[in-house]
C-alpha cells in the first residue's frame, strides 16, 4: 500500500492504514471513525476514496460506494487493485456486467493478480456465465495454488457440471492445507452423493475448535456436520448443529419477517387488479418461469424441460428484478410504487429489455427457462411485461421444504436461521401463489413435488401441455441429459426420481417446534 500512499502526510499514512486493517476485519464503523481524523484536504485522494468506498459498501451503501471508487479509478486508471476493488463494489450492489467488465481490465492489466482472477470467477459465477468462470478459477489456482476460496469454488463448478469426482478431489485437497476450510467441508457435503465417514465427524468437531477458524467457516463446517450426523442417524445432535451453525449466521444479520411480508403484500396490491399489460400476446413466448421456495423441486422441474429438444435450461438468471431494478432508477421510486404510471407501452418496454439482457439464452432453441426461486414475487409484473410467458409455481410438503432449507447452507437467505421465519416466509410464498394463480387463471401452473414423485409421467405431461409442448420420452429420463446445474441439488437430478426423500419422520417429535410455526399439530408415531 505504501506507494499507493505517496502525496499523504505521515500522520493521514497511518490513518488510512488503520482503516485499511478495520475493513479487511470487517468493521466499516472502525474504519470511519480512522477516516474522520484525516484532514479535508486528503479527503479527494485516491486511497481515501479506496477506503471509503469499502466502508459505503460493507454497509450496504452500494451508490454511494460506487460513486467513491469511480472518482479513486478515474485519479489511477491503470492501478489494477482499483480496478479489482471497483469490480467486487459493482458485484456487491448487484451490477455483474459492470463488474465482470471491470475485473476483465484489472486481469489484462495485471495478468498475474489471483485475487482479480478469483473475483472475476465470482462475478461470472453470479452471472452465470460458467464456462467463462471455471476458466477464471482455474487461474486464480493456477496463481496461487494455496487460495482456498478459489479452489472450492471451482469445486462447486465442477460439480455443477457433473464432475463429481473432480469436485471432491479439489475440495480434499483444501482440507489438507487447511483443516479448518469450511467451505470444502460444505463443499463436499453439497456433493449429496456421498457419506461422511466417522473420521470425517470427528475431524470436522476438531476443526471448529481451530482458532483460525472464522465465523465462515464455523457456519460451513456446522452444515456440513449437520449432514454428516443426520447420514449417521444422530438426529438431535444434527439439529444441534444446525441450530449452532444457524445462529452464528443469524448474528451477523437478522430476517426482517414482518418488513418483507409488508413488501410481498404491496407488490400483491400494485397488479390487482392487473395492469394494463403489453399489447402484443405473444411477447415473451420463449420465456419459461419455473418459481419456488428453494429444496421444492424447481431444479428437478427444470431438468425436465431441459430434456425436451425445444428447451434451453438457463438455470437461476438475474436478469427480471434487474430490469425492474432499472425502471426504479429510472423513475427514482422504489418498486413497486411506479407500477400505477405504468402503461402498456411501458410494460412492452420492460419485456424487451427483460429478452434483451437474456438473449444468450435464446437461438440455440426455441424457449429457454429461468428459475430464479424468489420471482413469484414478481408474477404480477411478468403477466404484464412479458403475456406470451408461462409461469410454473413448485410446491412441494411445507415441512420438508421448510427442514430442507434450514439444513442447506445458503448465503443471503436470511429467512432460514430460524423455524419462525422459515414458516413465515412459505406462508408469505403461498399467500401469493395463490392469489397470482387466482388472478390469471391458465398462465400460472402449480406443479406439487409429491404428484411427480407418485406419478412422474402424468405430472411431466401436464408441465409439457401447460407449456406448449409436444411430449418426448426423453423428459422421463430427464436424469441422463448432460447439462450443467448450479443449484444444492446438482448432483440428484442426475440420477432418477428417489421415492423416499421426506426425511421429516426420521426427526419425529424433533420438529415440534417447527410444525408448531407452520400451524400443524405435534408428530404423532414414532421416529425411525
Amino acid at each position: 500500500m505504501t506507494s499507493r500512499l505517496q502525496g499523504l502526510s505521515d500522520a493521514t499514512r497511518q490513518h488510512v492504514s488503520s482503516a485499511a486493517a478495520a475493513l479487511d476485519a470487517g468493521r466499516p464503523e472502525t474504519a470511519s471513525q480512522s477516516l474522520a481524523a484525516i484532514p479535508p484536504a486528503d479527503a479527494g485522494h485516491p486511497e481515501v476514496l479506496r477506503m471509503r468506498a469499502g466502508i459505503h459498501s460493507l454497509q450496504g451503501q452500494h451508490r454511494e460506494a460506487v460513486t467513491a471508487m469511480r472518482q479513486a479509478v478515474a485519479l489511477r486508471p491503470d492501478d489494477a487493485l482499483y480496478c479489482n476493488t471497483l469490480g467486487t463494489i459493482y458485484g456487491n450492489a448487484g451490477n455483474y456486467d459492470a463488474a465482470v467488465e471491470v475485473l476483465q481490465r484489472a486481469c489484462r492489466l495485471q495478468p498475474d493478480l489471483a485475487l482479480a482472477w478469483l473475483n472475476l470467477g465470482v462475478m461470472l459465477v453470479r452471472g452465470v456465465r460458467n464456462d467463462e468462470a471455471e476458466a477464471a478459477l482455474h487461474r486464480a489456482v493456477e496463481l496461487d495454488p494455496g487460495q482456498s476460496t478459489a479452489r472450492a469454488l471451482l469445486g462447486d463448478q465442477l460439480r455443477n457440471r457433473g464432475a463429481v469426482d473432480e469436485a471432491a478431489a479439489q475440495y480434499r485437497q483444501i482440507i489438507a492445507r487447511q483443516p479448518w476450510a469450511g467451505q470444502a467441508w460444505w463443499g463436499l457435503a453439497d456433493l449429496k452423493t456421498m457419506r461422511f465417514t466417522d473420521d470425517d465427524i470427528q475431524r470436522m468437531q476438531a476443526a471448529m475448535q481451530r482458532p483460525e477458524a472464522g465465523d465462515d467457516d464455523l457456519i460451513a463446517i456446522g452444515f456440513a456436520l449437520a449432514k454428516a450426523l443426520e447420514d449417521a442417524g444422530r438426529y438431535a445432535e444434527s439439529l444441534t448443529a444446525l441450530a449452532r451453525a444457524n445462529g452464528v449466521a443469524r448474528r451477523r444479520q437478522t430476517w426482517d419477517a414482518a418488513g418483507f411480508s409488508a413488501g410481498v403484500a404491496a407488490v400483491g396490491a400494485a397488479f390487482t387488479p392487473a395492469p394494463p399489460r403489453a399489447t402484443e400476446p405473444a411477447l415473451g413466448h420463449e420465456v419459461i418461469f419455473i418459481t419456488s421456495l428453494p429444496r421444492s423441486g424447481s431444479t428437478l422441474v427444470e431438468q425436465i424441460l431441459a430434456s425436451h429438444s425445444a428447451v434451453e435450461g438457463a438455470g437461476e438468471l438475474v436478469d427480471l428484478p434487474a430490469v425492474l431494478a432499472e425502471e426504479s432508477r429510472r423513475r427514482g421510486q422504489p418498486f413497486p410504487r411506479w407500477v400505477p404510471a405504468m402503461q402498456a407501452e411501458d410494460w412492452a418496454r420492460l419485456g424487451r429489455r427483460y429478452l434483451e439482457r437474456s438473449r444468450r439464452w435464446q437461438g440455440c432453441r426455441a424457449r429457454f427457462t429461468d428459475k430464479l426461486p424468489n420471482n413469484w414475487i414478481y408474477v404480477g409484473a411478468i403477466r404484464a411485461m412479458l403475456p406470451g410467458a408461462h409461469v410454473i409455481a413448485c410446491r412441494r410438503d411445507p415441512l420438508e421444504t421448510c427442514l430442507s432449507c434450514y439444513r442447506q447452507r445458503f448465503e443471503g437467505n436470511e429467512y432460514t436461521r430460524t423455524f419462525g421465519d422459515l414458516a413465515g416466509f412459505w406462508h408469505d410464498f403461498d399467500r401469493s401463489v395463490r392469489h397470482w394463480s387466482a388472478l390469471h387463471p391458465g398462465h400460472v401452473l402449480e406443479h406439487s413435488y409429491e404428484d411427480l414423485l407418485a406419478d412422474p409421467e402424468s405430472s411431466i405431461r401436464r408441465l409439457l401441455d401447460f407449456c406448449g409442448l409436444p411430449f418426448e420420452a426423453a423428459c422421463l429420463q430427464f436424469h441422463a441429459t448432460r447439462r450443467e446445474v448450479h443449484t444444492p441439488s446438482a448432483t440428484q437430478v442426475r440420477q432418477p426420481l428417489q421415492r423416499d426423500t421426506a426425511r421429516a419422520p426420521r426427526y419425529g417429535a424433533l420438529l415440534d417446534p417447527l410444525r408448531t410455526a407452520l400451524g400443524y399439530p405435534p408428530f404423532i408415531g414414532s421416529a425411525e
